[in-house]
């Protein structure tokens, strides 16, 4: 995979890397990861394979683009908005589960694809890391909060209490229950911030 391939200035060009992102997006959904080929890419968008590979010169590119794309047209940061505007830690964790469950299964399609391609290819690799990175900062500012608002409950410390917290999130936990257990979204949600309260918050002296 090369660096990072900038966003097209020309129009015409715009929109052919957003058909070729619509139509990548609706294989993976369809068909999942085996689906997902330039060929394949390019006939859903109505392009040949030239202009294709003009946009992104091999399938992990596409992919790297795709996970962008998505977390853009799904609007990840209006998702995390309740968590960082919330009022205090506990309800700020409580509003992150909710997020997880509202916004990891839009994901879920291109975040597997990329993680089994990061297998792969040192440069998905490099970003499934800043990915996990990101989201392992925002365990930590939560129990950092639960900390230093005295609700950081034993045998805690912010550091091990977001590690733990980032694994909870793991995109496997939310196939395993949903897929194979055949919980609902709902249900997932509302049991994963049972979870988060019963882990992790101390319960204020009366």
């Amino acid at each position: 995979m090369t660096a990072s391939i900038p966003v097209p200035v020309n129009a015409r060009s715009r929109r052919t890397r957003a058909n070729l992102l619509t139509a990548a997006l609706d294989l993976l959904r369809e068909g999942g990861p085996e689906a997902l080929t330039m060929t394949t890419v390019a006939d859903a968008a109505g392009v040949t394979r030239r202009a294709a590979y003009l946009h992104f010169p091999d399938r992990a590119d596409l992919l790297v683009a795709l996970f962008d794309h998505v977390n853009q047209i799904e609007d990840l940061a209006a998702s995390l908005r309740p968590v960082w505007e919330a009022p205090d830690p506990v309800t700020a964790l409580h509003e992150w589960a909710r997020h997880i469950a509202r916004f990891h299964p839009r994901i879920l399609p291109v975040a597997s694809a990329i993680n089994r391609v990061r297998r792969i290819d040192p440069d998905a690799a490099a970003h499934w890391q800043i990915v996990m990175r990101d989201q392992h900062g925002v365990c930590r500012r939560l129990t950092d909060w639960l900390h230093q608002e005295g609700r950081l409950g034993p045998p805690w410390t912010p550091a091990t209490a977001a590690d733990m917290l980032w694994a909870l999130m793991s995109l496997d936990v939310l196939e395993e229950l949903t897929l194979d257990r055949g919980w609902s979204i709902r249900r997932y949600g509302e049991y994963l911030a049972a979870v988060f309260q019963a882990t992790f918050v101390r319960t204020p002296p009366r």
